[in-house]
């Protein structure tokens, strides 16, 4: 299944989508006929949020929506009456991300950000929640404090449950699903700080979705084909298969003294086509437009505007 938050007539509200026929259903229908799903809505009107909806989540569910979909195709709205938002708006916490996770883009990075070597363990920072925006939003260049702004699409995990010290072999059953995410960065932030936090959170530099799929529908292990074209030049090209340290692995490891929690957002890295790997680099300007791909889950784009125009 597909889940997406829209807009439907000037509300916010959670949909399971049918993209190949553009249209989708509101979860509300579903919650009504079932008992064991009544309580999502409590005290939130006709609907629950995607974050309620995910620590609440029952596997038997999966197929149970299904069917009670397919069963009523009357239920469905078009998505000309929609307005697709993040998949998760408001995340309750920092966006986990991994740097360097792709071995091309360690490679065309060297001697540009920090150490050189291959990472032999995950190259862990986090982005606010306020970097995060919809597809079709866009992406201010904040002008003022850079003038090196980069692009970088990213397979983003989305956990389903609690869990720390996770085993690799357990490691999937606590994904709800998958979306896409562009990690916009600042690189001469990153670099005047030596640190990767301050060029990773400017306000708007973190598109998302444009929905989560399912982990049901993406088993693992991924082999998915991960794009980035600008101006409709493909800069990005590669395999989520190429990451250095797998889904499993960068659970299994993250979990480690550490507590996952329903709706976290982890971006597994982004491989080599990055604006700063150019010679000249090709840096974000104003105009352009960022379209980030993801095999079976979808397309992300966003144009890019000077601060001060939103």
């Amino acid at each position: 299944m597909i889940y997406a938050t829209m807009k439907y007539q000037g509300k916010e509200d959670l949909f399971c989508v049918d993209p190949a026929g553009e249209r989708a259903f509101l979860m509300s229908n579903f919650f009504d006929s079932c008992p064991a799903a009544l309580d999502l809505r409590k005290g939130r009107g006709p609907s629950a949020d995607i974050l309620t909806f995910i620590s609440a989540y029952r596997e038997e569910w999966t197929e149970e929506i299904a069917e009670f979909f397919s069963a009523r195709p009357e239920l469905a709205i078009s998505f000309s009456q929609l307005t697709v938002l993040a998949p998760i708006p408001r995340p309750a916490r920092n966006l986990v991300c991994l740097g360097k996770n792709y071995k091309a883009h360690a490679e065309e990075l060297k001697g540009q950000i920090f150490t050189d070597q291959l990472p032999l363990y995950p190259i862990y920072f986090t982005k606010p929640d306020h970097t995060v925006i919809s597809s079709g939003d866009p992406i201010l260049l904040h002008q003022t404090i850079t003038n090196k702004l980069d692009y970088e699409v990213e397979l983003g995990i989305i956990i389903g449950k609690k869990g720390s010290d996770i085993k690799k072999e357990n490691a999937e059953d606590y994904i709800f699903g998958y979306t896409i995410a562009n990690d916009i960065s600042a690189r001469d932030l990153q670099q005047d700080h030596t640190q990767w936090y301050k060029g990773k959170s400017l306000l708007s530099h973190c598109p998302m979705g444009p929905w989560i799929v399912h982990r049901s529908m993406l088993p693992l292990p991924l082999s998915l084909s991960i794009e980035c074209y600008v101006n409709g030049e493909c800069r990005q090209k590669a395999n989520v298969s190429e990451l250095i340290f797998d889904i499993p692995t960068i659970i299994s490891d993250l979990s480690r003294g550490y507590e996952l929690r329903p709706g976290d957002i982890i971006l597994t890295g982004t491989p080599a086509g990055v604006g700063m790997g150019f010679d000249p680099p090709k840096y974000l300007k104003a105009g352009d437009l960022v379209e980030c791909r993801i095999e079976k889950i979808g397309t992300l784009l966003n144009p890019v505007i000077p601060s001060g125009q939103a």
